[in-house]
């Protein structure tokens, strides 16, 4: 009777643990993750671009199944930041020949979170790579975040648990790849007194 209450208790314990457990981004089985590490270490997908690696925070995985799934934008990409000059380039819209891709060339500036607005997409990849200053992004939680509006034309906005969300600064040496699993808040005030900020960013289609 005692082994059986014990099991009852345990198993409302690691259901408990379980349905607690905090959501950021998507998961994968350990063999697929050390196969994304080393092709991303291996660096074919680089295609001439050596100035920035991927951030800490992207999802590997996403990147390496995305990549396969959708070679030719990705190298596009690539092609075209590694023979930009991306602190002369004019800001606006420029498109990358021979894609539908459009390039994005913001400059801008930090504010406070709660003038940001958090965004998620279906259909699109959002690629940010901050060429000047330091860039706060914020990942939200997906268990302590709710949508507040309705899904148009690619974007969705949500309301979140600011306790929650992890908060990491992009520089230079870095970019950042947000998944449409990757809910996220861009252009957050960074702790020094430098808030100018440039920014690349492309969305790339996702490909189911």
């Amino acid at each position: 009777m005692k082994t059986t209450i014990l099991t009852a208790i345990m198993s409302l314990f690691l259901t408990a643990n379980l349905s607690a457990q905090e959501v950021y981004t998507n998961s994968f089985d350990q063999d697929l993750v050390e196969k994304a590490q080393q092709w991303v270490e291996a660096g074919e997908w680089r295609n001439g671009f050596t100035a920035a690696s991927p951030d800490s925070s992207v999802n590997l995985v996403e990147f390496y199944q995305q990549y396969q799934k959708n070679p030719e934008q990705w190298k596009a990409l690539f092609k075209w930041l590694s023979e930009t000059d991306l602190l002369a380039i004019e800001k606006g819209k420029h498109p990358i020949e021979g894609t539908a891709l459009v390039v994005s060339v913001e400059d801008s500036n930090n504010s406070e979170l709660e003038k940001r607005r958090s965004e998620s997409h279906y259909h699109h990849i959002d690629f940010q790579y901050v060429v000047k200053g330091i860039e706060r992004f914020a990942v939200l939680e997906h268990n302590s975040s709710t949508p507040n509006c309705e899904y148009q034309p690619d974007v969705i906005h949500y309301d979140y648990d600011v306790a929650k969300a992890r908060f990491f600064d992009s520089t230079t040496d870095k970019f950042i790849i947000f998944f449409p699993c990757d809910w996220h808040i861009a252009k957050i005030n960074n702790d020094t007194d430098d808030q100018v900020i440039r920014v690349i960013v492309i969305k790339v289609d996702y490909v189911e």
